[in-house]
């Protein structure tokens, strides 16, 4: 069952069990690699885990237009969705949620429960050693009137209509993420 929530609820919340919350993307072509990476990795939630770490993502749409919210990141000089680090925190909605209001400066968003997407990377971030996110990745509604305020992160911040997202060249786990977001925001119709 899905559910809704804001920041401030998932802060009360107990801490989602990473292998629950893996187990609810059972579809994912992705599910049992990650299965085997934090059953292999105690560290998994943590940046010293050098083969990889977990992250949660947000696919970020505003809800008066269904326009998604990407932006240009500094050091990857690509456009990817707002996400991060779990940095030891278990809760990846939590985790999701915490970046996207950071990495946008808006707030008042609102995060769907269970997970629309699990995804395997690899970066090689400048002075870092290539390595894996384990991505978990969420779909979270951004208030009508929001206007994206960036951070030292992201070069740009821009909504853009999912008609113009075909021919942006963006990578297949993110076109994934974005079917994924558009079927469940469907059902929601």
């Amino acid at each position: 069952m899905t559910q809704l929530f804001k920041l401030e609820d998932l802060e009360n919340m107990t801490p989602d069990v990473v292998n629950e919350t893996i187990t609810s993307c059972i579809n994912s072509e992705f599910h049992n690699e990650f299965l085997d990476f934090i059953e292999s990795f105690p560290d998994h939630l943590h940046r010293t885990c050098e083969v990889g770490h977990l992250t949660g993502s947000s696919l970020m749409v505003r809800e008066n237009d269904h326009k998604v919210l990407l932006m240009f990141h500094t050091k990857l000089q690509r456009w990817l969705q707002p996400g991060g680090h779990a940095d030891g925190d278990p809760n990846l909605a939590r985790v999701a949620l915490r970046e996207a209001e950071e990495e946008t400066g808006i707030n008042d968003l609102k995060i769907y429960l269970p997970p629309i997407d699990l995804d395997i990377h690899v970066v090689n971030p400048p002075g870092e050693k290539e390595h894996k996110h384990f991505d978990v990745r969420y779909l979270v509604l951004a208030p009508s009137d929001s206007e994206p305020v960036g951070n030292h992160e992201s070069q740009d911040l821009q909504w853009f209509d999912k008609s113009e997202l075909s021919s942006m060249g963006l990578d297949l786990g993110l076109m994934r993420m974005l079917a994924a977001g558009s079927e469940m925001l469907s059902n929601f119709s």
